[in-house]
């Protein structure tokens, strides 16, 4: 197999689940926004990252190639989901005046449409179940490309942003009795109550889930 230009540690593919073209465009985009902004990965809580990506489309893959390279996890509360439906993320490190963008650019993605691939993925095929070759292909087109044919790059000059501050202040939600984090809780009926509680009726369970629509 001919070496790639670009090398994606075998561990961000085992992270990721399965090997396909996205996940390897994400950690080239968060190893580039790093390069920009002249840090090295975080280990804390530093860089921030604001995913223009949504759901319920193959490209959200690249967000773990962007946790896998930056170090930014959603567990650390380090992503925020813009849910733009793009091709795109913003990155800002504390201390840093400027933040910046990378976008994959819309010549590389036409690129990519007409291989065999998404041929399998528009079939509902998921990726681990397609052809080893097919994917490899696909993967080293990416690794393969250079940074100018892969990304858009625009600095954001004096970008603001203000991380919300980390707090381990707790109560009890005097409805259900758990543990909830004081930035949560409500006011129903006089009493301070978690977010389900707040809306529940009678004895119904309220689960929340966002709505990405």
């Amino acid at each position: 197999m001919t070496q790639s230009k670009f090398n994606i540690p075998d561990w961000a593919f085992e992270f990721h689940g399965h090997r396909c073209p996205f996940m390897p465009i994400g950690f080239r985009i968060g190893t580039l926004a790093m390069e920009k902004l002249g840090v090295g990965k975080s280990h804390n809580h530093e860089m921030h990252v604001f995913s223009e990506m949504g759901v319920g489309h193959p490209q959200g893959c690249m967000q773990d190639g962007i946790m896998s390279a930056t170090g930014a996890t959603f567990g650390k509360g380090m992503i925020e989901r813009l849910n733009y439906g793009k091709v795109a993320a913003i990155f800002w490190y504390p201390g840093k005046k400027d933040a910046v963008r990378i976008a994959l650019k819309n010549e590389f993605q036409d690129k990519l449409a007409p291989h065999e691939f998404f041929k399998y993925r528009k079939q509902g095929i998921e990726p681990s179940e397609i052809p080893e070759d097919v994917r490899n292909d696909i993967i080293n087109i990416v690794l393969n490309a250079t940074n100018e044919e892969l990304f858009t790059v625009t600095i954001l000059k004096d970008f603001k942003y203000t991380p919300v501050k980390g707090s381990f202040n707790k109560a009890k939600c005097e409805a259900c009795g758990e543990y909830v984090f004081e930035r949560y809780l409500r006011v129903k009926d006089g009493k301070k109550v978690c977010i389900s509680c707040s809306e529940r009726k009678d004895e119904e369970t309220i689960i929340h889930l966002p709505n990405f629509r």
